[in-house]
């Protein structure tokens, strides 16, 4: 069997070439997928870690496994993958713009202890996740909580007390000002399905 370790360290430039584009393509594409599907196909993945970690192992795969892929061509893929990852979180926090862009928004999904039907439909989230959620907080009532956020992350945040005067972490949280404002224009008669098909509209 011919085997030569020149080529099966360097096959030219052309394939390093075709490796770049396929890896800048791959990247984007997944990323835009990724970001169609929603939060809970990541569960408690970003896409960033979903997208690099799965590249990584198909990339680690082909080099071991592949005898048409040189060891270059796989240092060049996972170069890039880590190029673009710097790029895009570089870009991200300095650009509001950008990362509306490739990141999603929390959402609430209860709020004073009221279910948010239309967005747990949106988000693909049945009400017993929610109640999973609360339980493993350590409450027994939804009444004890104030607040249930799906992350961006696909994970739950629950929150006991809300401070609707000066709630600055909940600021990214869609939606969280007009349920606030639903709440404070009438307390007894607030409905979280009501007020999520009003900021829908």
């Amino acid at each position: 069997m011919d085997y030569s370790l020149s080529s099966a360290l360097f096959m030219g430039w052309g394939g390093i070439l075709e490796t770049v584009i396929t890896g800048i393509l791959s990247y984007f594409g997944i990323i835009v997928l990724l970001r169609l599907s929603g939060k809970r196909t990541l569960s408690k993945w970003n896409s960033f870690d979903f997208v690099v970690t799965i590249a990584f192992g198909s990339i680690l795969a082909s080099a071991l496994l592949s005898s048409g892929t040189a060891l270059v061509q796989s240092l060049v893929a996972v170069a890039v993958l880590i190029l673009l990852q710097f790029i895009i979180t570089w870009t991200a926090v300095r650009s509001g713009a950008v990362q509306a862009l490739i990141k999603s928004e929390p959402s609430l999904l209860l709020f004073k202890g009221e279910m948010i039907d239309s967005i747990l439909k949106k988000q693909r989230v049945a009400e017993g996740e929610v109640l999973a959620a609360i339980r493993l907080s350590g409450h027994s009532s939804i009444g004890e909580v104030d607040a249930v956020i799906l992350e961006t992350d696909g994970s739950f945040s629950v929150i006991q007390k809300v401070d609707v005067e000066n709630a600055s972490a909940m600021k990214d949280v869609r939606d969280f000002k007009k349920h606030v404002a639903a709440f404070v224009r009438d307390p007894n008669s607030y409905s979280g399905s009501t007020a999520g098909h009003n900021s829908d509209n």
